[in-house]
């Protein structure tokens, strides 16, 4: 049996530059991935505020909106994660989609009230901030020629 426990520098191996190459292409500007989740979550909260709010009977238009935009939302997040090389110059799509967000209860809705009015600016204000981080993250990690 060989002897493999020896600890040699990485350094001298003939294809330690192919090697650092392909590791740094397998994580792909994973610096993002740490948004991933808050992104997600914020979907499946806007998604489901209408119901956790209790709006749905005064404002179903807007309930079918949050529902909506949530999912829309999540699946930009399930796309950071399983493709982000792809998805990430999405990132300004969240950022559109938390502006929608802050003037849809005027438009999408009827006379809503405050609290209608507060979650959705919140949820809005998040998803630009979170749209923000990501579209920064993935500018720095994106490699220089």
């Amino acid at each position: 049996m060989a002897n493999v426990s020896h600890r040699g520098d990485m350094a001298t191996h003939p294809d330690v530059s192919e090697m650092r190459a392909r590791y740094a292409r397998m994580l792909g500007g994973r610096d993002v991935a740490l948004v991933d989740g808050p992104v997600f979550l914020l979907g499946l909260y806007c998604s489901a505020s209408p119901w956790i709010l209790h709006y749905t009977t005064s404002q179903p238009a807007l309930a079918t909106h949050n529902l909506i935009m949530g999912i829309a939302i999540g699946l930009l997040a399930l796309g950071f994660t399983t493709a982000p090389a792809r998805m990430y110059g999405l990132s300004w799509a969240i950022c559109a989609m938390g502006v929608w967000m802050i003037i849809a209860p005027w438009i999408v809705g009827s006379s809503p009230d405050t609290g209608v009015i507060l979650n959705n600016i919140i949820i809005g204000a998040l998803a630009v901030v979170l749209g923000l981080m990501c579209a920064g993250t993935a500018a720095k990690s994106v490699p220089k020629p």
